[in-house]
């Protein structure tokens, strides 16, 4: 049976391929999964632990069911996807004599859903997990660690907007973009989509295990190609409007801050997608007062301005577009506009949209499982044609500003496998130096990646740094990964002494050689650093 799972900072939704009738299905986990008419069966990315020491936790609905959700206790847990793999401010509890990380939280979700889904859908041949365009090497390599110990054959991973346009269907030689908007990222993709029946066949998207068997024989099938253009993300979503909403009922009305005030506030939210004005009733049972929470658009509208939200909208528009341009592309040669997400329903961020596009190409009919059900169909004979997201680039010590920087190597944008090398011209920077440190970063975009996620109190926030020197994540700056060249004989400074060529294979690998220019010996070849994004 082949799966997808749409990991979602709110809301998770999991897909199944239908033999019978060839199409996607969503599915319902009985325990786990709400359903709210007319939307599809979602599952909530909740978390309540019972206890650490034993790996024993309640999720989803799970949570809802007993109230655990609005408890305040810090047993639980929601928008923790965020979390993953980035630099977190604040403490994190210690729970039954165990340190908690978000990656641990993760990894209990994720196992939880799969061990239900298990016997549900009987044997798991196949897995497809979607990731945020904009995630950084930490939160990938986590998840194909969760993922490779789970008893399923073959799994890969697909980014989430790729897999969105895929969902909705797409037509011959067509142009689409996709704003995929959940609880919390912001994801923008260019996708162009297309048939050959001539494509050699590979392993599609970031084949993470591979089974003794394939599923589906694409001998003599006609292959969809998803050539993706263009790609934008920034971390911004529906979390940072109920955190905006929260502080806004705080401060008119006196509210609390708590997780039953948080939850209330998120359903205002909801509500306003359908309806001009709403209202909540929030009892205080502390000092025996009732509050009424009370919401219209406009209202909502001018919260998002104050947050500089369009703002940050319209800088992810403007790179995605350059992007475009860059290839020819304008405004008026994109088909449609699709989108996803539960953020992608509040009707000021379809307003947004129609001053860039008309509004008959926009499209909004699968917002909650178009990503799941088009990444089932890389099991079904689809070829992704992909390029590097980020810039990858070497750390120096800039002596003007006493400070580390980084040099960009290779840049946002770069297809692969590579054919032909970037090299780089190094030399010692010190009398009778043995040897030299290469740290290997991961550059993120000045409008996309250039926010810090940390913790104030029990709530996550993201923080945007108004800075110019990009985010970057180090790859290679952990013990026993550090790449240090031996000189022998030691450098002197005044002359290069190695050269060192950088190149991404076919598996999104990047390798380095390095060569020494005195003695012409080759010190490392083909070297693995990191598996790229």
């Amino acid at each position: 049976m082949a799966i997808a799972i749409d990991f979602g900072t709110s809301n998770t939704v999991v897909a199944r391929w239908n033999p019978i009738n060839q199409r996607a299905e969503t599915i319902s986990i009985d325990g786990l999964s709400i359903r709210q008419i007319p939307n599809p069966p979602i599952i909530p990315s909740l978390v309540y632990v019972e206890d650490a020491s034993e790996d024993k936790v309640l999720v989803g609905q799970q949570v809802r069911d007993q109230g655990l959700d609005i408890s305040g206790e810090s047993r639980f847990f929601r928008n923790f996807k965020r979390g993953i793999g980035t630099n977190i401010q604040g403490f994190l509890p210690k729970l039954d004599g165990r340190t908690i990380t978000f990656e641990q939280v993760g990894q209990w979700f994720i196992s939880q859903v799969c061990e239900q889904l298990a016997p549900l859908e009987g044997c798991l041949d196949s897995l497809v997990l979607t990731v945020p365009v904009d995630s950084f090497e930490a939160y990938r390599h986590w998840l194909g660690k969760v993922c490779l110990e789970l008893p399923v054959e073959q799994i890969r991973m697909l980014d989430e907007p790729t897999a969105a346009a895929l969902g909705y269907g797409l037509e011959n030689q067509e142009i689409f973009l996709v704003v995929d908007f959940g609880g919390g990222t912001l994801d923008l993709s260019l996708v162009r989509s297309s048939h050959n029946s001539l494509v050699n066949q590979e392993p599609l998207g970031f084949l993470l295990k591979w089974g003794n068997k394939s599923l589906v024989d694409n001998s003599k099938q006609n292959t969809k190609i998803a050539h993706v253009l263009g790609k934008v993300g920034q971390n911004l979503g529906g979390v940072d409007i109920d955190n905006w909403l929260v502080d806004y009922f705080a401060k008119t009305q006196g509210l609390m801050i708590n997780a039953l005030t948080t939850k209330l506030s998120e359903k205002v939210k909801v509500q306003l997608s359908k309806q001009q004005q709403v209202s909540e009733l929030y009892f205080d049972d502390e000092n025996l007062e009732t509050y009424e929470l009370k919401l219209d658009r406009d209202t909502l509208e001018n919260i998002l301005k104050v947050n500089f939200f369009f703002v940050r909208l319209d800088n992810s528009m403007a790179q995605l577009l350059q992007q475009a341009r860059r290839q020819g592309i304008d405004e008026d040669d994109i088909n449609g506009v699709l989108l996803v997400g539960g953020t992608s329903q509040i009707p000021a961020v379809q307003t947004w949209l129609k001053q860039y596009f008309n509004e008959d190409k926009i499209h909004y009919e699968y917002p909650f499982e178009a990503i799941a059900q088009g990444a089932l169909q890389v099991t079904q004979g689809l070829v992704v044609k992909d390029f590097l997201y980020h810039s990858y680039g070497i750390r120096y010590w800039d002596h003007r500003q006493s400070q580390h920087s980084w040099h960009t190597l290779i840049k946002e944008g770069q297809s692969y496998p590579m054919t032909e090398s970037v090299e780089l011209l190094l030399g010692a920077s010190s009398e009778n130096q043995h040897s030299i440190e290469l740290i290997i970063g991961e550059l993120g975009t000045k409008t996309g990646s250039n926010t810090e996620v940390y913790l104030d109190g029990d709530r996550l926030f993201t923080r945007h740094l108004d800075n110019s020197q990009a985010v970057a994540k180090t790859l290679n700056d952990r013990d026993g990964s550090k790449i240090i060249v031996h000189l022998t004989p030691p450098g002197f400074p005044g002359i290069d002494r190695i050269k060192v060529m950088f190149i991404v294979d076919k598996q999104r690998f990047l390798r380095i050689t390095v060569e020494d220019l005195l003695t012409s010996q080759i010190l490392l070849e083909n070297y693995l650093v990191a598996k790229l994004s």
